[in-house]
This record gives structure tokens, sequence and C-alpha cells, in this order.
């Protein structure tokens, strides 16, 4: 039977049974066609609304 020969460290441990994943910001369309990254104003309007 495999049996590890050092310790692993907890941090290592939890680095592997970890499921975050970096989720990448999506960009929205906003009411006059463009598109801008949420949270975000837009550039040719000036409006604001997340």
């Amino acid at each position: 039977m495999a049996v590890p020969k050092r310790r692993h460290s907890k941090t290592r441990a939890a680095k592997r049974r970890t499921h975050y994943k970096v989720q990448l910001p999506r960009p929205v369309k906003d009411a006059d066609g463009t598109w801008r990254m949420p949270h975000r104003m837009n550039p040719t309007t000036g409006e604001y609304k997340s």
C-alpha cells in the first residue's frame, strides 16, 4: 500500500481539497449597445448602473 514518506502540511492538504475557482469578470451590455465591465461607469454616456 502506498504510504507517504513525509507528512503534508495542513495548507498543502487544504489547497488540494479546495473547489474554489477564479471567476473572471464578465462584460455586460448597456442599453445603448456598448460593452463595459460590471460596477463601472459607461465611458461613452457616463451612466453608472450596477
